[in-house]
């Protein structure tokens, strides 16, 4: 079975009312990394996943994650 990352970035980044702009620039990357990430068309490093995660104030698991549900044992 392959395994995927999933993340929430979408999802919280329309939380935190930010743009993918915004969010770019807070984590140093380009608004079309951005995009790609929550598109899944894209796996951030480790360093760039910490700082999306730093910015939303969570752990790294609570935004990025190998299963497709958080609410799977």
């Amino acid at each position: 079975m392959e395994e995927k990352l999933y993340n929430r970035v979408k999802e919280l980044r329309a939380r935190k009312r930010l743009t993918q702009q915004a969010l770019a620039d807070d984590a140093g990357v380009t608004r079309q990394t951005i995009a790609a990430i929550e598109k899944g068309d894209y796996l951030p490093s480790v360093l760039l996943a910490l700082k999306i995660s730093d910015v939303f104030c969570m752990n790294l698991e609570e935004v990025f994650s190998i299963k497709k549900g958080w609410d799977e044992g």
